[in-house]
């Protein structure tokens, strides 16, 4: 009887003092070789796509456990590539991205929201062209598992649209028609797989 009152008041001390069971979640390194990071923007009277091809980055996640995810990244501008090299050539340049001044576009999250298991919002700041803006991801869930080699993945698809202007990328030229050649709002679409680490 005495071990047993002992034993209660030990819990109840715990359950005053606020101790919860600690929350871990785990930690994904971005695979490169299943990763997408495009856009879409548009040019005329249809759209031009294209794609940065390095970047690394990393992201916490925990099914059922949302205040404990979180995801950084790294993206280097000069990597672009829509699949016209002249094009990418003015896309680097001063005229609009700029690499050899802003080399690197940032991300990295600060809150998730709206959360379903198929879906949530991410915040956080995007870095581009040394600006720093707020930006929200629309994310599909896709689920977690063990591929063939036993490394356990999870993937995701994140979308989200953004100014460029608002970012410094002003660049343009206007038509006769008086419209412009290239449009203001790009539309940004990742396909993420991840790899614990």
């Amino acid at each position: 009887m005495v071990q047993r009152c002992r034993t209660l008041g030990v819990v109840g001390v715990l359950l005053v003092c606020g101790w919860a069971p600690v929350v871990s979640a785990a930690t994904y390194a971005i695979d490169k070789d299943h990763t997408t990071v495009g856009f879409k923007i548009r040019h005329l009277f249809s759209y031009v796509q294209g794609q940065f091809n390095d970047f690394a980055g990393s992201f916490v996640y925990e099914p059922g456990q949302p205040e404990t995810w979180k995801v950084q990244a790294a993206i280097q501008a000069g990597s672009i590539d829509t699949n016209v090299e002249q094009r990418d050539k003015h896309l680097r340049s001063a005229d609009f991205f700029d690499v050899a001044t802003y080399p690197t576009l940032t991300f990295a999250s600060s809150q998730v929201t709206a959360v379903t298991p198929t879906s949530a919002k991410v915040h956080g700041l995007l870095g581009l062209h040394g600006v720093e803006k707020p930006v929200v991801l629309d994310v599909e869930i896709h689920g977690v598992g063990k591929d063939p080699w036993g490394n356990v993945r999870s993937g995701f698809t994140a979308t989200t649209t953004i100014n460029r202007t608002e970012f410094g990328l002003t660049w343009n030229q206007a038509l006769e028609t008086g419209q412009l050649l290239v449009g203001e709002e790009v539309e940004i679409r990742l396909e993420v797989e991840g790899i614990v680490q």
